[in-house]
């Protein structure tokens, strides 16, 4: 059996780190809107569809319910959703986003274009890696 490849030849680990860079990146002006980049993802899955069940949510961001849960209620303690029972199937709790919520959508624009200064990438560059990296995703949620 041949050893591992160094850490530098492997896709998992250049994935992970280059994750873990970009959540850096993102930090200052994430603290900055008060929100944390968990939060952030629930609040661009609300902004794709409001008034998602937590369920919805969770499968959208490929986490479990019981992940978004806190999730939801710590954004909703801080103004930017709210959370209701679905009066057709008490089972469900919607989530809905509140003014404030839909107002954080303009200010997080800064995201996308910190991520491209930073890079050093076009726009048509960032968009192939990342539909490489969907392609990928996709194939390995489907083995």
């Amino acid at each position: 059996m041949p050893a591992a490849a160094p850490l530098d030849h492997q896709l998992c680990f250049s994935l992970y780190a280059t994750s873990m860079a970009i959540n850096r990146a993102y930090k200052p002006m994430l603290d900055q809107l008060g929100i944390t980049y968990p939060q952030y993802l629930v609040l661009h899955a609300l902004w794709e569809e409001d008034g998602r069940p937590v369920g919805i949510i969770a499968e959208r961001l490929a986490l479990e319910s019981s992940t978004v849960t806190p999730l939801v209620k710590r954004l909703e303690a801080a103004g930017f959703v709210m959370r209701a029972r679905n009066p057709a199937d008490e089972r469900q709790v919607q989530v809905r986003l509140t003014t404030k919520g839909q107002d954080m959508r303009e200010q997080c624009g800064c995201l996308a274009e910190a991520l491209l200064t930073r890079s050093g990438m076009s726009i048509e560059q960032l968009a192939a890696l990342n539909r490489d990296v969907t392609t990928l995703w996709t194939a390995l949620q489907s083995s």
